[in-house]
């Protein structure tokens, strides 16, 4: 699959509680990958949580452009760019805010 470079990606982790050991994987591999690229502006996956009116939340990982293979290693799905409301950023540099939501 050829994806645009403004590509986002998502993947649904489900159940906050039950996604903890996924997050917990994710935040390592991420950790790994982004140290190794010197933690670029444009590489960062952010998470938050979802209700979408349902009663209870689930748990949503974006990964933004840049970090477009370790998304696909971890099975996310290109996405729009995802609003930055209520959106935490569990990995890469703080310079990402700026850099992918101006």
């Amino acid at each position: 699959m050829v994806t645009a470079l403004n590509d986002w990606f998502s993947k649904h982790l489900g159940d906050p509680v039950m996604a903890q050991q996924r997050i917990g994987e994710l935040e390592a591999r991420c950790s790994e990958v982004l140290g190794q690229s010197n933690r670029p502006g444009d590489m960062a996956v952010f998470i938050r949580h979802e209700s979408e009116g349902r009663l209870h939340c689930e748990v949503m990982v974006y990964f933004s452009p840049a970090s477009g293979s370790l998304a696909r290693e971890f099975g996310a799905e290109p996405c729009q760019r995802p609003s930055p409301n209520g959106l935490g950023l569990l990995a890469g540099s703080e310079d990402a805010w700026a850099v992918l939501f101006s």
